[in-house]
């Protein structure tokens, strides 16, 4: 029966759980509002800014003066233009008013139609609110979105999920992104920022997206985290696990006992369940190259070991120059996430295009996005689906959390 990894959990099972978490604090009694540090891009050439009144600008020095409703910004040596005025200063922060800043980024110092650089960069557009810190580096600077965790969390979960799913799916995603975004934090308090707008860390498009489903899943579970000896946890998730979920010390060799391999039957109906890959050989050996790989003409490629969960844990690259062991994630690399969905694979065949067919999307480590669609309509709640693919784990008010140890390899 395709539900039987969670016959011993019930819907309404958890409920012990959840009155223990109501009872260590209520959600709305999570201590003064707590921001995250955003990276939305950098090696950023141009700014383009708006609101629908002033806008606040301060400097490195805390000298502050207000803008018109829009703004351009550039890079200048080691500085910034502003409309075109230099500014003696490396960092710049914005702010406005309850409407927040309308931001369009580009890493060419173009208008976005050829004038003034290389190509043609549109830009890319994101409703943000909270602060905005502009950091000069290199040849360009940080974008940086300070954002209360909240706002922020409404921002990452119709950027990783359908807004329209289950509402205990929302949920799930919704405090998964909350706990991931507070580890990152808690360990790097020193970094510039604290996770990055993409799949590096989890994909953020500040408002975009943000409807009442979203609202009700994030206010909701306000102040959850899934915590792991009461420390908040490393809430990998992944679209489609298609199969057992993956062991993280197989993936990236972290050893966390909340993230082991479990039972995932449940995300047939994903569009990424099953499929298929081609790729010119001649790319893969330029691409490994191009990351360090001593790589001659390409002969066969072959999977040699396999994780627990049936994924290619090792390839053998035999080539003009030799022979080349390669991590199934490092292919996947090489050739791009997008094509190479996942590790899950049979080469079919190899020639001037090597052809591969697969299962599964993502990493397979923590949560299985389609897996928890389908618990949530088979009517399991978001607690009950969290501790199944983070077994061993608690639901906690983040307000009582202590520090995440770093994972040992």
């Amino acid at each position: 029966m395709v539900i039987s990894p969670l016959e011993r959990f019930k819907p309404g099972a958890f409920l012990s759980l959840v009155t223990g978490v109501l009872l260590m604090g209520s959600l709305s009694g999570v201590a003064a509002a707590q921001s995250i540090r955003v990276l939305l891009s950098a090696e950023v050439q141009r700014l383009d800014v708006r609101a629908e009144g002033p806008i606040w600008m301060t400097d490195s020095k805390d000298r502050g003066q207000a803008i018109k409703s829009a703004a351009q910004i550039t890079v200048n040596g080691g500085g910034f233009l502003l409309n075109g005025v230099r500014l003696g200063s490396q960092q710049l922060t914005l702010r406005a008013g309850e409407q927040g800043l309308t931001l369009v980024y580009r890493k060419q110092a173009g208008n976005g139609h050829g004038v003034g650089g290389p190509g043609n960069d549109p830009g890319t557009t994101v409703p943000v609110s909270g602060l905005i810190h502009l950091v000069r580096k290199g040849k360009g600077f940080l974008l940086i979105n300070q954002v209360d965790l909240e706002e922020y969390v409404k921002g990452v979960v119709p950027a990783e999920v359908n807004s329209t799913w289950h509402p205990e799916m929302l949920k799930s995603q919704a405090v998964a992104a909350r706990t991931y975004a507070l580890y990152q934090q808690m360990l790097s308090p020193t970094r510039e920022y604290d996770v990055v707008a993409t799949v590096q860390d989890q994909v953020y498009r500040g408002k975009h997206g943000i409807d009442a489903s979203v609202q009700q899943a994030v206010e909701a579970t306000r102040g959850l985290v899934i915590t792991y000896q009461n420390a908040p946890i490393y809430a990998a998730f992944s679209s489609t696990a298609a199969g057992l979920t993956e062991d993280a010390m197989n993936v990236w060799s972290k050893d966390l006992p909340y993230l082991k391999g479990v039972e995932c039957p449940f995300d047939l109906e994903s569009p990424f369940y099953q499929w298929k890959a081609s790729f010119k050989i001649d790319a893969l050996e330029q691409n490994l190259r191009q990351q360090g790989f001593p790589v001659g003409t390409i002969a066969t490629l072959t999977p040699v070991t396999f994780s627990r969960a049936g994924r290619v844990a090792t390839l053998r690259i035999l080539h003009s120059a030799g022979e080349l062991v390669l991590r199934g994630e490092d292919l996947r690399k090489a050739i791009g996430y997008s094509l190479v969905p996942s590790t899950q694979f049979t080469v079919d065949s190899i020639g001037q295009d090597i052809i591969l067919s697969g299962y599964g999307a993502g990493h397979a480590v923590g949560m299985c996005q389609w897996g928890a669609k389908q618990l949530a309509e088979l009517g399991y709640s978001y607690s009950t689906i969290l501790n199944y693919y983070y077994p061993g784990t608690e639901l906690q008010n983040m307000a009582l959390t202590k520090a995440p140890t770093p994972p040992s390899p």
